[in-house]
């Protein structure tokens, strides 16, 4: 995984705030997350062996926000510390239906590049739009396993960048408003509550829905997905076996509160199915 560490902190509200309004919250907590850094947890739970290059700072929220990787055993020696640029964090506010507001404080992810050593020998890599536009073309550019991007926070892409990417993961906001993602080789769109599609070539080829769940906080959803999808791909899955598996397991991810403490391991998802 080549992506983004953050701290997150998470305000829980009775609804989401309008725009100049005040709500009193109910508490406040600091959660490991970071979108790179989620789907790389997400990715270990489920069976792989998954290393994390990401760029934190020399500060003590570094420390909060890598504890759960480390004790899962996502391994770290390719992890930067930049002593200038602190630990990215993220403003999370999520309502008593589990939908939320995320705003993004990048840090020392917009310091984040990657090397070759970074991706050899990998069967996969997965990166995000949470670190810079020139460390994602280079990721891609480099990668020479499957290539995976989820592209979250949405930004127009290089039709040549999509053209490289094996797997593009997006919600249906995201599909909308990015230009040319069906020139990748296989675009999953994600649908919330209602499920997912998978597209090759412009067409859909496979749809799966979610089991039933009750939603407490919707933040990780879309990166449990992503790993989900990915690790099944890369274990042989076909399209519909694999969609299945990344909508159960990005339910199951919407069932506790907080990113990482959310994500199921392989026993809770193939419990669920």
């Amino acid at each position: 995984m080549i992506g983004s560490v953050n701290l997150d902190l998470v305000a829980r509200v009775p609804r989401l705030p309008e725009p100049g309004e005040t709500l009193a919250a109910s508490g406040l907590r600091r959660v490991p997350g970071g979108k790179g850094a989620n789907q790389a947890l997400a990715a270990r739970r489920l069976g792989a062996d998954v290393t994390m290059v990401a760029a934190v700072g020399a500060d003590a929220a570094a420390d909060e926000a890598l504890a759960l990787l480390a004790a899962d055993g996502v391994r770290l020696d390719r992890l930067r510390r930049d002593p200038d640029e602190p630990t990215g964090h993220a403003l999370i506010t999520v309502d008593d239906a589990g939908e939320t507001t995320i705003v993004v404080i990048a840090g020392a992810n917009a310091t984040l590049s990657v090397t070759p050593d970074d991706v050899r020998g990998a069967d996969a890599v997965l990166t995000v739009l949470e670190i810079p536009e020139a460390t994602v073309a280079d990721t891609v550019r480099l990668a020479a396993g499957m290539v995976v991007l989820n592209a979250a926070p949405a930004r127009q892409l290089d039709p040549e960048l999509i053209r490289r990417v094996d797997l593009m993961v997006v919600n249906s906001a995201e599909y909308a408003a990015i230009d040319g993602l069906d020139a990748a080789g296989a675009v999953a769109v994600t649908y919330g509550g209602k499920g997912a599609v998978l597209r090759r070539g412009g067409r859909e080829v496979a749809h799966a829905e979610p089991p039933p769940v009750t939603v407490v906080d919707g933040t990780a959803a879309g990166d449990t997905f992503t790993a989900a999808l990915t690790v099944a791909l890369l274990d042989g899955a076909s399209d519909e076996e694999a969609l299945r598996r990344a909508c159960a397991a990005g339910a199951l991810a919407v069932t506790k509160a907080g990113a990482q403490p959310s994500l199921p391991t392989a026993a809770e998802l193939e419990a669920v199915l």
